[in-house]
C-alpha cells in the first residue's frame, strides 16, 4: 500500500511540472481582465460626449496691443505669411478703397515706424490680361487653346508701382493670434532656408517662379 501511495504521488507531482513546463505566458495573461476603455475617457474633452449642455469653447483672447507696441511673431516656415501681433480694432472690415493696413506696412512708411513691410511679391501681377474675342480666349495678347497649362506657360509677371488688386485684403492670409491656453502643446520648431527667414520675406526677384518654366511679360 505504501508503495502505490508513493507511485501516486510521484504521477501526480510529475503531471503538475510537465503542465506547468507548457503554461505560456498568453495563457496566464488570458486571465488577467483587461481595464475598459470608456467613451468618457477618449479624446481631450472632458464633458459629457452626448450633450453640449455643459461644453463650451476655449475663449478666443486676441491681443489688445495696438499696433506699434507687440512683438513680432516668428514665421511658421519659411516664406509664410506673418501673423498679426496686434489689435485688430478699428482696422477691419478691409475694403478695396479703404485699408487702414497701408498706412504703417507700405515700405516707405515701414522704415519709419519699424513695421513689417508689404513684399515686393504683393506688387507684382500674376494675372495675365484675359478676354475672349471671336469665342477664343486670349491671355496677354496670345490666343490660349487649353487654358489648363500644366507649366503655367500662360502666367504673366507684370511689376506694378501699387499694391495689386488680388492682395487688397490682408486677412485673407494674415490673421491674429488667440492668447488661450493650447488643447495640446505645440512643439513644431521651423526649418528656414535663409537666415533671416523667421521675420523677412524672401519671395523677391528671380525667386518669385523658382522652378517653374513660364513665359514671363514685362519683368
Amino acid at each position: 500500500m505504501k508503495i502505490i501511495h508513493t507511485l501516486l504521488f510521484g504521477f501526480v507531482a510529475s503531471t503538475l511540472l510537465f503542465t506547468g513546463c507548457f503554461t505560456t505566458p498568453e495563457s496566464k495573461q488570458e486571465n488577467v481582465p483587461k481595464p475598459t476603455i470608456t467613451e468618457e475617457s477618449m479624446g481631450l474633452r472632458t464633458t459629457e460626449i452626448y450633450t453640449e449642455d455643459t461644453t463650451t469653447a476655449s475663449k478666443t483672447e486676441y491681443t489688445s496691443a495696438v499696433p506699434g507696441t507687440s512683438h513680432k511673431f516668428k514665421r511658421a516656415f519659411q516664406d509664410a505669411p506673418p501673423m498679426i501681433p496686434h489689435s485688430l480694432k478699428g482696422l477691419i472690415p478691409i475694403k478695396a478703397d479703404s485699408n487702414q493696413c497701408l498706412s504703417c506696412h507700405m515700405p516707405a512708411m515701414a522704415k519709419l515706424v519699424k513695421s513689417t513691410p508689404i513684399p515686393k511679391s504683393h506688387f507684382t501681377n500674376f494675372r495675365p490680361s484675359t478676354y475672349i474675342m471671336d469665342g477664343k480666349v486670349i491671355k496677354s495678347g496670345v490666343v490660349i487653346r487649353n487654358t489648363s497649362s500644366e507649366s503655367l506657360s500662360h502666367v504673366s509677371i507684370v511689376k506694378q508701382g501699387k499694391l495689386v488688386g488680388a492682395r487688397f485684403n490682408c486677412t485673407q492670409c494674415h490673421a491674429p493670434q488667440s492668447q488661450g491656453n493650447l488643447a495640446v502643446e505645440n512643439n513644431f520648431e521651423a526649418d528656414y532656408t535663409s537666415k533671416d527667414g523667421a521675420s523677412r520675406s524672401s519671395w523677391i526677384g528671380t525667386k518669385l517662379m523658382e522652378g517653374i518654366d513660364t513665359t514671363t511679360s514685362g519683368y
